[in-house]
């Protein structure tokens, strides 16, 4: 291995003619987290830039792997960062023998390239492909070789973006592993700007979250495990439409907590907000002044959450304040904390909220928040998070990166939420093409005024077509409150129309996992009376196999597993039996005395039980344990020797105090039945529910 001679960039060509000359900027070598010799750089002329990372011959097997960065992307260094060790970092890629490279996705945060201006081709693959494709002329210098094989994978809009690089980079990728991807189909070779379902989807799920959020325990209650199974009850006829109608566009049943404490979903509407208003002005004018629209026939559904202050700031607040000053230390900040954290770069000192005066009434998310005096007089942002009077802000371009630099306190400020209720009736009135959009247009036609569907930011690349060569294992989330299982079936459709069955079967693989949201849920709140932990896994062991699993299939011929199921009503039903459903996640089932309700007194044993199952030739279970109480802290483990696919278990508790319980059995498998690898546990769970009288 190379470490200390000079790389050069000279005598490289690239055979796209947007971008310019190869440069290097920075060469240094890294012990942490794995020795590697850590290479900077960009393409001259353009805003593209790259960052690769070349462990020690030890580890390395001869791959290229590129992350791809969630949401607009915009860094060339996330996967080395708090992001990226939240899905492995730079060690997952050691252990899969490769190297690494990321790109910016072709501009710097949320801002677009001067040069490139709004064309989608480079910021959803073209910049990616070409950092890739350069990273090989380094590899070869560093190992005396290029890779021999390369794959490109991301999660959320990584996920989004990693298929097009197959499609349009099929010279430089072999495989491609997206996760919680989802997108238009359009024929191939396509420069058009996308257009994005997730707009009206969170559009319905932020309207449900503002009706109901009176109603949210009851709502929830029903969907848990030995609830009634009805979230209907006792809403109004329009709450009732409203929560249908999200069901119908795809919402995840079972999910309705995300549904009243979301995370990164109001991202979507502070980075399109003003992108959307110049797009459709007459849309968010008609709301409140035409027949037909909610605003304008229904005013009482919005009118005591109408916002329009004109107030000062009182203090603007940084990443380290939320961190750090005992003033943020309450429950109600955690939210915000977690938030600020993930999306603020890692810098403590980015000032991303403000406190204001006088805001004592109306509907606090989605508001804009426009300064009017200052140095950032005339700004526009929109509150994407909120605790009493601190209002957590974001925007674009500009904005995004600015945050409230530059605020004062006794700078004024105008806080209007029109437009965000306005938002939230627009998946009425602007359908697509998709089956999703059905309910809302029986017999094909549209039950409310329509208007043009609005397209996406650029960052967000062009429509899917289909079409590649390579392999691609698409894996996607039951409970995915941000990219719903509804977006996890659009791509196998697109593949077989483009290429036919024959070739689908043999590049073509979906994949489901059970109980997984967008992030982990350490990253989620918790309802006070059951930990997230409780009811939804962390996915990260099942990417890492997956990503082996590509690997094998793509150079060993080994074909991977697939998710049997069934979409229908807006839902994937997955088979109960782990032959049936393949995949490979055990199928777990939890009773209480033999169901999935016991009502007990006080003091009474109570039999739980647990059966679960892994999938043929997807290895042996290795771990179960159990949380009684919903606690989240699974304090009581059964040891598994690593020999059994198929386990049955029972244990007897009793509930001293009334109440009601939630008792979750967690169990992971892994592939070669080791019971004491750190790596590669693939979970799952089930709970039944406890009350105890």
């Amino acid at each position: 291995m190379n470490t200390s001679q000079p790389l050069q960039a000279d005598g490289y060509q690239s055979p796209d003619p947007f971008f310019g000359p190869p440069y290097l900027d920075a060469d240094e070598w890294r012990e942490e987290p794995v020795p590697h010799r850590r290479v900077h750089g960009g393409f001259a002329g353009t805003d593209t830039r790259f960052t690769c990372y070349f462990p020690t011959e030890d580890s390395y097997r001869g791959r290229l792997f590129q992350p791809l960065e969630g949401a607009h992307a915009g860094h060339e260094d996330a996967f080395d960062g708090p992001m990226g060790d939240m899905m492995g970092g730079f060690r997952l890629i050691a252990r899969l023998g490769g190297y690494m490279v990321e790109s910016n996705s072709g501009h710097i945060g949320d801002d677009i390239d001067p040069k490139a201006g709004e064309d989608p081709t480079v910021y959803g693959h073209r910049a990616s492909v070409e950092s890739a494709r350069f990273s090989k002329h380094l590899a070869a210098q560093v190992y005396g070789e290029p890779p021999h094989h390369a794959y490109v994978w991301g999660g959320s809009g990584g996920g989004r973006r990693s298929p097009l690089c197959l499609e349009y980079g099929g010279d430089v990728y072999d495989g491609a592993l997206p996760f919680m991807g989802g997108g238009e189909i359009a024929e191939h070779g396509t420069t058009e700007l996308m257009k994005g379902a997730q707009v009206m989807a969170f559009a319905s799920m932020f309207n449900v979250q503002r009706l109901l959020r009176d109603l949210a325990d009851q709502v929830v209650d029903a969907m848990r495990p030995g609830g009634s199974g009805n979230p209907y009850q006792g809403l109004t006829t329009h709450q009732r439409e409203e929560l249908a109608t999200l069901y119908r566009l795809g919402f995840p049943r079972g999910d309705e907590f995300m549904i009243f404490h979301p995370m990164g979903q109001i991202w979507l509407w502070t980075s399109i907000a003003d992108r959307l208003l110049a797009q459709d002005r007459d849309y968010f004018d008609a709301f409140w002044t035409r027949p037909g629209y909610i605003g304008h026939d229904l005013p009482e559904a919005v009118a005591d959450d109408v916002i329009d202050l004109r107030t000062t700031v009182r203090r603007v607040v940084t990443i380290g304040d939320l961190m750090s000053d005992p003033a943020y230390a309450g429950e109600e900040y955690g939210p915000l904390r977690v938030l600020s954290g993930l999306l603020g770069g890692g810098d403590p000192t980015l000032p991303i909220a403000v406190e204001v005066d006088g805001l004592d009434r109306g509907y606090s998310l989605g508001t804009g928040l426009r300064l009017v005096s200052g140095r950032a007089a005339g700004r526009q942002l929109y509150c994407m998070a909120h605790a009493g009077e601190l209002l957590v802000g974001d925007g674009v371009g500009a904005a995004d990166l600015e945050r409230f630099r530059g605020v004062v306190p006794g700078d004024e400020i105008h806080l209007d939420n029109r437009r965000f209720l306005a938002f939230c009736y627009y998946h009425r009135h602007h359908l697509m093409d998709e089956p999703a959009f059905d309910g809302l247009r029986p017999d094909g036609i549209p039950l409310y005024e329509q208007h043009v569907v609005p397209t996406m930011a650029p960052q967000m690349g062009v429509a899917y077509s289909g079409r590649y060569t390579g392999k691609l294992l698409w894996v996607h989330h039951t409970h995915d409150s941000s990219l719903w299982p509804s977006q996890g079936v659009v791509y196998e459709a697109a593949v077989r129309a483009a290429q036919g069955e024959k070739a689908a079967r043999e590049r073509f693989r979906l994949r489901w996992t059970e109980h997984a949201e967008h992030v982990p849920p350490a990253f989620l709140a918790s309802a006070p009376d059951r930990a997230t932990t409780s009811w939804l896994i962390d996915y990260l062991p099942v990417i890492e196999q997956s990503l082996l699993d590509l690997v094998d299939w793509v150079e060993r011929g080994i074909e991977p597993a697939a998710t049997a199921y069934e979409y229908r009503d807006g839902r994937v039903v997955l088979p109960d039996s782990a032959a049936e459903r393949g995949g490979i996640q055990p199928v777990v089932a939890v009773t209480a005395e033999g169901s999935d309700r016991a009502e007990v007194a006080a003091g009474a044993p109570v039999t739980l039980r647990v059966t679960a199952e892994v999938p043929p030739g997807t290895g042996t279970l290795v771990a179960a344990e159990w949380d009684v109480d919903g606690s989240g802290a699974f304090a009581t483990r059964v040891e598994l020797d690593g020999t059994a696919a198929t386990v049955e278990l029972t244990t007897v508790h009793t509930y001293p105090e009334p109440g009601t319980y939630f008792a979750t059995a967690r169990v992971h498998s892994h592939r070669e039945g080791l019971d004491g690898a750190p790596e590669r546990r693939i979970p799952n769970l089930a709970s039944a529910r406890v009350v105890v009288r």
